[in-house]
């Protein structure tokens, strides 16, 4: 395990947070822009798909320049490539408020329909 990529990782909690939820909780936008950026990462020189550089042990494909998970960082729209090959979306608080947003409207979707 890569401490000083772990302890970065942790600085940065609240994105790998976001990226696991939106995995968890797919929505076809945030899968959309995952895919787009996983093209981009396919073909990067600091793709990891061993897990020989990743931050946490077993959660390759990562990026050898920051040790990240790919399927959690390439979801985390307030998360840009260190490489600056993809830019973030928004902030992090702006994510958290669209994510609340979203589960309040489909929450109230499916009362609807009850």
């Amino acid at each position: 395990m890569n401490i000083s990529k772990l302890l970065d990782g942790v600085k940065n909690i609240s994105q790998v947070y976001e990226g696991v939820k939106n995995k968890i909780f797919k929505r076809e936008y945030v899968e959309a822009i995952a895919d787009s950026r996983w093209q981009i990462c396919k073909s990067c020189e600091e793709l990891d798909l061993n897990g020989k550089n990743c931050a946490a042990p077993g959660t390759q494909p990562c990026c050898t320049d920051c040790g990240c998970s790919l399927a959690y960082k390439t979801r985390s729209l307030a998360a840009a490539c260190p490489k600056n090959k993809w830019k973030e979306l928004m902030s992090e608080d702006e994510e958290k408020a669209l994510f609340e947003q979203l589960t309040e409207n489909e929450t109230k979707q499916r009362n609807k329909s009850l």
